[in-house]
């Protein structure tokens, strides 16, 4: 989706000259260190849940740089910081633009941008001035406390028509979208001397909020008169504590039209459905966001999914194809017309299923118990299937150590068979396997791919 500066979106690079790519803990072993921005605070200490919903196989490393409020990754003895909680991926959910910024060209995507875990800067407004404000409002998945926000890489480019914007401020509600907001947290920005630095907001309030309400005010470097700057902004990150949403029943319907919308149909946690006329599509739900994969039948070409069903019964996520970078998904309910899916096949779970509903304590192989739904439908499928040896394969996103990556993928996919064995499964005929992050289905550019790429595979012979 970033079309900010210096992004080239290629295979899993991120390439900034001789920087690392965002979403790893960058240079790994005793060079991993880089001093943090001025005014940055350590991230919260401790296990937390995992990224991206929970997903089965989160990266997790105690050295990345991706999770935590400071710029340095200290290498792997280091303590985790909690999972990033304002993220499209783990179900923050962008619902309107408002202030004189969206005139001046701020819109849904761009509030997407701002919680999409890709820290490189992106044009928040594009004939912004001084005085422009912009506010984005999200829904949370479930109540939340936040214990602290920062910005990452606020950098200036050698243009008077190009800045980074100044004044960051974070209000939550519990009421509504539209009133009982109170201010969480605010910075006013300065340009950071290095990349990969972050600065942390001023915590005023650490009052639970089910709506977010971010306001992004003015340039730190203002120089061009009228409507002519270009106003950057790159993340907002947000670290705390949530109540683990209920799982959504929402991925029932027909959503666009004609051969640009989507039909699916949901059991349980499993999802199947169609695309762009008649390709086939399969996905599971963790709280309210889908994750799917899709193949068009002819052309082979596999398109990926993040998707969520808005209040109002809409559609809003993001889509890669062909390895392309995400771009927004926003349809609204279609009604009437014929099917589009003529043979879909019923949502199910077993051998050969792509698995991200597994849900795992942030930094650990322990099972949450909102998977119960989905593991259950697993262990129901797998008992009726007459394969010989089930094989549980877990995979991790880029950030972190190969090493540990490939650990705690290991562990967590032998979380999963002990579960499975314990529902009566005999241990006989199924095994696990640890793939780390070698074999990556999404780029690990933003949250959206390194959600994708944490997952549970089934495998069968």
């Amino acid at each position: 989706m970033r079309l900010g500066i210096g992004i080239v979106g290629c295979g899993l690079c991120l390439i900034w000259g001789c920087q690392p790519k965002e979403g790893d803990a960058g240079p790994r072993g005793a060079d991993a260190a880089q001093p943090t921005a001025q005014g940055a605070q350590p991230g919260p200490q401790g296990g937390g849940q995992a990224s991206a919903g929970g997903d089965p196989a989160s990266g997790g490393d105690p050295a990345s740089g991706s999770s935590g409020v400071t710029s340095s990754s200290a290498g792997d003895d280091a303590v985790a910081p909690s999972a990033n909680l304002l993220t499209f991926a783990s179900g923050a959910i962008p619902l309107k633009v408002g202030g004189v910024g969206a005139t001046q060209g701020a819109q849904i995507e761009e509030a997407i941008e701002a919680i999409d875990g890709n820290h490189t800067p992106y044009t928040l407004l594009s004939k912004g001035n001084g005085k422009s404000v912009t506010e984005f409002v999200y829904l949370l998945p479930a109540e939340t406390t936040f214990e602290g926000f920062a910005v990452p890489n606020v950098w200036e480019v050698p243009s008077k028509y190009t800045t980074f914007s100044k004044e960051v401020e974070v209000y939550g509600s519990a009421q509504g979208a539209d009133a009982g907001y109170e201010l969480l947290a605010k910075a006013s920005l300065a340009t950071h001397e290095k990349r990969g630095q972050q600065t942390a907001l001023q915590v005023v309030s650490k009052k639970p909020s089910k709506w977010i309400k971010v306001r992004l005010s003015g340039g730190i470097q203002v120089e061009a008169e009228g409507n002519k700057t270009s106003l950057q902004f790159s993340e907002l990150i947000g670290h705390g504590s949530q109540q683990r949403p209920d799982l959504s029943k929402a991925f029932t319907g027909r959503w666009g039209k004609g051969n640009a919308g989507y039909e699916l149909a949901q059991s349980g946690a499993a999802v199947s459905g169609c695309y762009d006329g008649a390709a086939p599509l399969t996905g599971t739900v963790s709280g309210n966001i889908l994750r799917a994969r899709g193949e068009e039948p002819r052309t082979k070409v596999v398109s990926l999914f993040v998707l969520t069903v808005m209040p109002d019964g809409s559609m809003r996520g993001v889509r890669s194809t062909n390895g392309a970078p995400f771009r927004l998904v926003d349809f609204s309910t279609e009604t009437g017309g014929k099917a589009r899916c003529p043979s879909l096949a019923p949502p199910a779970l077993g051998c050969g299923s792509i698995l991200h509903g597994i849900n795992f304590k942030y930094n650990s192989a322990e099972i949450e118990k909102d998977s119960e739904t989905l593991l259950a439908q697993l262990y129901t499928s797998l008992k009726a299937d007459k394969h010989a040896k089930i094989r549980i394969e877990g995979h991790t996103s880029s950030e972190g150590s190969e090493s540990y990556n490939l650990d705690l993928s290991k562990r967590r996919a032998e979380a999963v068979v002990g579960d499975l064995t314990r529902r009566g499964l005999p241990a006989s005929r199924i095994s696990a396997v640890g793939r780390g992050e070698a074999s990556p289905i999404a780029s690990n550019a933003d949250e959206a791919g390194r959600s994708l790429n944490r997952r549970v595979e089934v495998r069968c012979e």
